[in-house]
């Protein structure tokens, strides 16, 4: 399955409020880069990023858009 970046952020919250959200709705999310944490010592400097089915990808980029959650932090 082909997956496509769909948002990054470096907040833990958000990162699983919009997992959440996604979940939710019957869209399967991966979080690329959750381990980094090890290599700068938790202070999240390093972005995670939140990947989609490419097939999905416009109905979370809807989803997050109608949530005012469409954006990288």
């Amino acid at each position: 399955m082909h997956m496509e970046q769909l948002v990054s952020t470096t907040d833990a919250v958000r990162l699983s409020f919009l997992c959440t959200l996604l979940r939710d709705a019957g869209i399967q999310v991966n979080v690329f880069d959750a381990n980094m944490s090890a290599l700068e010592a938790g202070i999240g400097v390093f972005p995670r990023r939140i990947m989609v089915p490419a097939e999905l990808l416009l109905y979370a980029k809807i989803l997050l858009k109608n949530a005012d959650e469409f954006y990288d932090n």
